[in-house]
């Protein structure tokens, strides 16, 4: 998917699927603001600055897949070199719970994973942890998605583990488009981070 006229095809597909728009926005790697965008084409509307980003040629291979995993994990032990070891990786759901179970598998650690507000329905949606992946108090968490786009999702997973008693001791990510180096002190690690120039 290349073009503009691709991603509103894809994103209009999406909808007439059953998905919300946080899960669009989660499938093609933008923001809500993009994908409202995309889905309403407002007259006037200024066109919001975002980058798409493609990862389809890793996110459907396995072998790939554990690879990026592997990489993430790597660069967490770089980082953290003499920092203490993760009890539970959390995969953000969707695309963070394949890396975070490959990484957990890893570590021979839990697996945690947690369903983002903007995935939830209601006049207000909450997120969540799940009931048979949940985190425990006192457990040192790596949180662990494919992109950060504003960065709300980790700040709210972040927000979640501390109130419940958990300790956030990292995030990995694949891409940051915003260049965030923590959130609320919890330091976050991409493998690559995406800019724009205008």
């Amino acid at each position: 998917m290349s073009t503009l006229d691709e991603l509103i095809q894809k994103a209009r597909h999406l909808r007439s699927e059953g998905h919300s728009p946080g899960q669009i926005a989660d499938e093609l790697s933008l923001s809500m603001e993009t994908v409202t965008w995309l889905l309403t084409q407002e007259k006037g509307a200024a066109t919001p600055k975002d980058v798409h980003i493609d990862w389809s040629a890793v996110s459907g291979e396995s072998q790939l897949l554990d690879e990026s995993a592997m990489m993430l994990l790597s660069l967490l032990h770089l980082k953290q070199p003499e920092g203490p070891l993760p009890q539970i990786f959390i995969g953000i759901a969707i695309s963070g719970i394949p890396f975070a179970t490959l990484m957990a598998i890893s570590e021979g650690v839990r697996l945690g994973i947690y369903h983002p507000a903007k995935h939830a329905s209601g006049d207000e949606p909450v997120g969540s942890m799940s009931g048979n992946f949940g985190v425990q108090t006192g457990e040192r968490c790596v949180v662990v998605d494919d992109v950060i786009t504003s960065g709300k999702t980790l700040q709210e997973v972040i927000g979640y583990l501390k109130r419940h008693g958990a300790v956030p001791i990292a995030c990995c990510v694949l891409f940051d488009k915003r260049g965030i180096r923590d959130i609320d002190g919890v330091p976050v690690y991409p493998l690559f981070k995406i800019s724009r120039i205008d």
